[in-house]
């Protein structure tokens, strides 16, 4: 199974709190291209691969999105560390503060709970690797957003970690695509049937 090392990623630092950029980063924790849908759509994937590298790699994948996820839950705390009611309240996040204080919920930037209906799975692996290459690029481009949107350069290096984390991960994508189609091709399966000639 797993190793767990009691130790984030990539170091999770901020020069100053900041409550109104948790808000925004908080859509990283839940929102509809964040790390959770990122670890659950991948880790569920797995199991209609047809190769061991597949299965191997959206294991890997999915387990280092749970990282992630970790990484960004660290950043919120430090955002709001010391933080009181009137600073949520300033940061057009008071709701945040009344139903959770300061725990972690998944939601997005507005506040929209997360859901299930942000990711997919068809159980076809070209389907389904061609989706989760559009969701790198998705997380991809909001870590951009968010990095245009804090002057805080430690938060900065943590989110341009993570920006070249999920570029990294659409090249996997790309690369065990290619795979698959090859793997397919040669056992004449496409969509999950096999065609006979």
């Amino acid at each position: 199974m797993w190793i767990y090392e009691k130790s984030l990623q990539h170091p999770v630092k901020v020069t100053r709190p900041d409550v109104g950029f948790a808000k925004l980063v908080v859509t990283q924790y839940g929102g509809p291209d964040g790390e959770l849908g990122a670890s659950l759509r991948y880790l569920n994937q797995r199991y209609s691969m047809p190769t061991n590298k597949a299965i191997a790699l959206l294991t890997d994948i999915g387990t280092e999105e749970l990282a992630h996820m970790e990484m960004i839950a660290a950043l919120v705390y430090k955002l709001t560390e010391g933080a009181s009611p009137q600073d949520y309240e300033a940061a057009g996040w008071g709701g945040q503060y009344v139903q959770h204080n300061h725990g972690l919920f998944w939601t997005d930037a507005n506040g929209v709970p997360w859901s299930a209906q942000y990711i997919a799975c068809l159980g076809d692996p070209i389907a389904d690797l061609t989706e989760d290459m559009a969701a790198e690029q998705k997380a991809r481009v909001t870590y951009e957003h968010l990095i245009e949107m804090t002057n805080d350069p430690c938060v900065k290096d943590m989110l341009r970690f993570l920006w070249q984390r999920e570029v990294v991960h659409f090249q996997r994508f790309g690369e065990c695509l290619n795979d698959i189609q090859e793997h397919m091709g040669k056992k004449n399966m496409w969509c999950g049937c096999t065609i006979k000639k």
